[in-house]
């Protein structure tokens, strides 16, 4: 994990997307669930040069073709992993953040992000050496 955006409650995740880009990743491709997918996203990813892997979502009356029904159960195949993080995190810390102030939120889930990398780091270095 090498950024993090922590906002409040009442902004949607998609409102902190740009934040979490980095320069420095050779990967160009955002994968992401159905909840960021919009038009405008969509042009900024393209526009910033990066390839978008989210998932498309089905309207009221217009629901995803076979062929869009298939590209979200290859992306899913891969976003588990990401998502395995998240479940991990909830196990972890419980479901909620209990702070008072945005800051020590965002000390307290910088803190788990840490332990996170530490702990993946360590499951890497012991299947290196077996």
């Amino acid at each position: 994990m090498r950024k993090y955006k922590v906002t409040d409650a009442c902004v949607h995740d998609s409102q902190a997307l740009n934040v979490l880009f980095d320069s420095g990743n050779t990967i160009r491709d955002v994968w992401a669930d159905s909840a960021y997918r919009s038009e405008a996203v969509e042009a900024h990813l393209e526009y910033q040069g990066y390839r978008s892997r989210i998932h498309h979502k089905g309207v009221r009356g217009k629901p995803l073709t076979d062929r869009e029904k298939q590209g979200s159960s290859t992306r899913s195949k891969t976003r588990c992993r990401v998502e395995h993080v998240f479940a991990w995190m909830v196990q972890w810390s419980g479901k909620t953040v209990r702070c008072i102030e945005l800051a020590r939120s965002e000390v307290s889930i910088g803190f788990m992000n840490l332990v996170y990398n530490v702990r993946s780091f360590c499951a890497i270095r012991r299947v290196a050496a077996s």
